[in-house]
Parts: structure tokens; sequence; C-alpha cells
């Protein structure tokens, strides 16, 4: 169980995502077992990874987020930390995220893709001091648009391309053919209207 200190949707090293068998068909990608394939779809018919383990051990803040809060998080617009709404004004939503390793200035915040989630007023604060990756240097945004434009995950090759093997950490858009050969792990937003409101080089 996360503790307050433990942002939402950071996995915990007691976490796992499962490798469950899957089948390519000409239609798309499904997991062997039907019933786990029909629990693992979401609206759009996306299938997504199948999540694991307990919430125990340690955070590990250098994993990739949880799929399946980070899913939760993006599609409810929850803050990324604590799980509550998150913070709106005039100017639009707050997110809060890394700077790249090449600095601020090698980055154009408008149209930016990303797979965090968004952040409530008390979290905008405290997170970066407790995130490692945050720590080192962060931005925060006001959002006025963000449009979900697809997901990340698992692309595999269809059954007409022997030889080739599935691909990690593949951008999927939505309009995409490729969608329903797709195992996903992270929704990606597309930020714009963005107003930038600070940046942090480290904390």
């Amino acid at each position: 169980m996360n503790r307050p200190s433990d942002p939402y949707v950071i996995p915990w090293t007691g976490e796992n995502t499962s490798v469950a068998p899957v089948r390519v068909t000409p239609a798309g990608v499904a997991y062997a077992d039907p019933v786990l394939d029909a629990l693992q779809r979401d609206l759009d018919y996306v299938l997504w990874d199948v999540c694991g383990g307990t919430a125990t051990g340690r955070p590990a803040y250098t994993a990739e987020l949880h799929p399946e809060r980070q899913r939760t998080a993006m599609e409810g617009f929850l803050c990324a930390a604590c799980k509550k709404p998150a913070a709106r004004d005039r100017r639009g939503m707050a997110w809060v995220l890394p700077l790249p390793q090449n600095g601020p200035g090698c980055t154009r915040w408008e149209n930016v893709r990303t797979e965090i989630p968004p952040m409530c007023t008390g979290c905008v604060k405290t997170v970066p001091r407790r995130c490692p990756r945050l720590r080192a240097g962060h931005v925060e945004l006001r959002v006025r648009q963000a449009e979900r434009i697809g997901v990340r995950g698992t692309l595999h090759p269809r059954p007409a391309t022997p030889g080739l093997r599935a691909e990690r950490g593949v951008l999927v858009l939505d309009d995409s053919p490729d969608l329903p050969f797709v195992v996903a792990r992270q929704v990606i937003r597309e930020l714009r209207e963005v107003t930038v409101v600070s940046l942090a080089a480290t904390v």
C-alpha cells in the first residue's frame, strides 16, 4: 500500500508485469486466455499489460510508471502522486515534468508528448523534493488541452511478417492501423496551449 510520501503512479519493487501468453492473428494481438483478454481491454478495445505482485518493498523511481495506475490517473486527470483531481486554474491543468538531460533550452513545451499524469496543487510543491527524476530538474506547466494521442507498449508484428520480433516501448497513435497489435503500458497525451509557470534546475 502506498504511503503519503510515495507517488501513486510509481511502481514498487514487489510489483511486476506478468508475461501472459499472447496470440497474433490478422485482426490483432490477444491473450491466449479469453477471460484475461476481456479483462485487460479498455473502452477503446486496446489490450493492456497484466500487472502482478504486491505494493511491497520500496518505490522504484527509475522504473517505468505502473501501467494500471498510470492509465487510471491519465484517463481521469488525477494527480500522479496522490490520486486527487488535478489542479486547474484559468491557465489550465497543472503538469510537472522532468527537464531533459540536455537542458530546458532544448525543449519546446508546446505539443510535448508525455506519459506523466497531471498533479494537484499540494503535490506540485512537495513531490519534486521527493522524486529523484524531478529533483534533478523540472518544469511546472499549466495546460489547457491534453488530448490522448495514443499508447506506448509492445508492438507485435503481423502474422504475414515472419522473422520480425515484438518491439517494446513503441508509441502507437490512436488512429494507427498498428493499434490492434500493441499491448499497451502507458497512455500518452499531447500537451497544448501550454504556459510555463516555473523552471527548476535542481531541488
